[in-house]
């Protein structure tokens, strides 16, 4: 028979000292000298590049290197050299360029009172630009409000992406979407959602519906790194997992989430390409500034998805070199030269320097580019302001308030917009 007699309580199980709650800090705060030389960043090259088959299990060890192409001379090396041909790198470095440019414009715009807020991807152009050259139009693209490069990539009319974000008589989105939050489904780009988080379940979502059909059309989403401590992030992951949804899932690493930098949301001791290993999936993580990794990635997380091979997750390590939004002011809470300083460079500059090392370019050629394309989007701009911003000017219809809800309009709507008389 069992004693019931209470053991004393064992010695040295309390704490010797009071706990303490650990909160992540960024290295460098304002009025601080950045200073990255304590970054690991792998030599281009360096990194192994596995069949599109592999078991994750068997290439844990991407998601901790970092695929690399461009060495320091505009070289590419190593095996994830996609091999491009020069007029296709061209054409990635006038969509960067065009992306800049055009985001030049509207930040003037809104300093100018001509629209509310705007945001920029500076120094995050290769992420949306690369992918948009390997997937289709009729691959599904579920973006953040920072790969304008998708649209621009894909020939969308700068005038209408400007008439969105003035909210103008012309706005595709007829007034209904915050500045910057496009949606065009002809060209693969599906509207953003200012919770970001939600476009990672959506992406899934639909890529599994893809596979159930039978059809042959993958999806991409691409997230911020923090975003990837929503409950929507880890929700999706699962449904890739198990179910081996044809997607491809990019975080977007560049440092800080608004304000607060990516240890919050636990990038500091991990990389955010590891969150794929608990999964069971493969995992990568690119040096987001090089145009040709960038490219070689997707290639292949493209490749594994249309193979029926399941999802692949890929961190992009960047920069946001501007601030979050025009109503952020990065100088409270980060260093004015922090991306200035950013040892992975200007995607832009770096795409350049790899032509001219070709012999396809030259800065008098990158100049002559540079002002086309600055003309090109301040002609559109001239155009879109016709049609009005955002204190002046015509605004959408009041009637299309009860369009683009339902396939066929709910007869209560029809009674509504009779009673109105429109």
């Amino acid at each position: 028979m069992a004693s019931t007699r209470t053991a004393p309580p064992a010695k040295g199980l309390k704490n010797s000292r009071a706990l303490s709650l650990r909160i992540p800090e960024p290295r460098f705060r304002p009025g601080e000298k950045a200073d990255f030389s304590s970054l690991v960043i792998p030599e281009a090259g360096a990194t192994p590049r596995p069949e599109v088959d592999t078991a994750p299990k068997d290439m844990r060890e991407l998601a901790y290197g970092m695929i690399r192409v461009l060495d320091r001379d505009g070289q590419p090396v190593g095996p994830w050299n996609p091999k491009l041909d020069p007029a296709t790198l061209k054409r990635g470095l006038k969509t960067m360029m065009l992306t800049r440019a055009y985001d030049d414009r509207m930040y003037r715009a809104q300093r100018q009172g001509k629209t509310s807020f705007y945001m920029k991807c500076t120094g995050e152009e290769a992420v949306a630009a690369a992918a948009a050259m390997v997937l289709t139009r009729e691959d599904m693209c579920f973006p953040t409000y920072r790969q304008q490069g998708l649209l621009i990539a894909r020939d969308y009319p700068l005038v209408d992406m400007m008439n969105q974000v003035y909210s103008n008589a012309k706005d595709p989105m007829k007034g209904r979407q915050l500045p910057v939050m496009y949606s065009s489904k002809k060209d693969g780009f599906f509207t953003i959602s200012g919770n970001l988080g939600t476009q990672v379940p959506q992406a899934v979502g639909w890529a599994m519906a893809s596979a159930y059909k039978g059809d042959d059309k993958i999806a991409a989403t691409w997230i911020g790194d923090g975003s990837t401590a929503e409950g929507d992030f880890h929700e999706a992951m699962i449904f890739a997992s198990v179910y081996r949804a044809p997607v491809i899932l990019n975080i977007v690493n560049n440092q800080w989430a608004i304000s607060s930098f990516h240890g919050i949301a636990g990038g500091e001791d991990a990389t955010f390409a590891s969150r794929a290993i608990g999964y069971n999936l493969p995992a990568l993580r690119v040096d987001g500034n090089d145009f040709l990794a960038v490219y070689a990635a997707t290639e292949w997380a493209a490749e594994r998805a249309r193979s029926n091979l399941g999802a692949t997750l890929i961190e992009h390590y960047t920069y946001r070199a501007e601030g979050h939004s025009t109503s952020d002011d990065p100088s409270r809470y980060r260093p004015t030269d922090e991306g200035k300083i950013w040892p992975l460079g200007d995607p832009i500059e770096r795409l350049k320097q790899h032509l001219i090392a070709l012999g396809e370019w030259s800065d008098d050629k990158q100049q002559a580019l540079y002002e086309e394309l600055v003309e090109l989007v301040r002609a559109a701009g001239r155009e879109s302001e016709t049609h009005g911003t955002l204190h002046a000017g015509e605004r959408p219809s009041i009637k299309t308030m009860f369009e683009d809800v339902y396939k066929e309009m709910d007869w209560r709507l029809v009674e509504q917009r009779q009673e109105l008389g429109i």
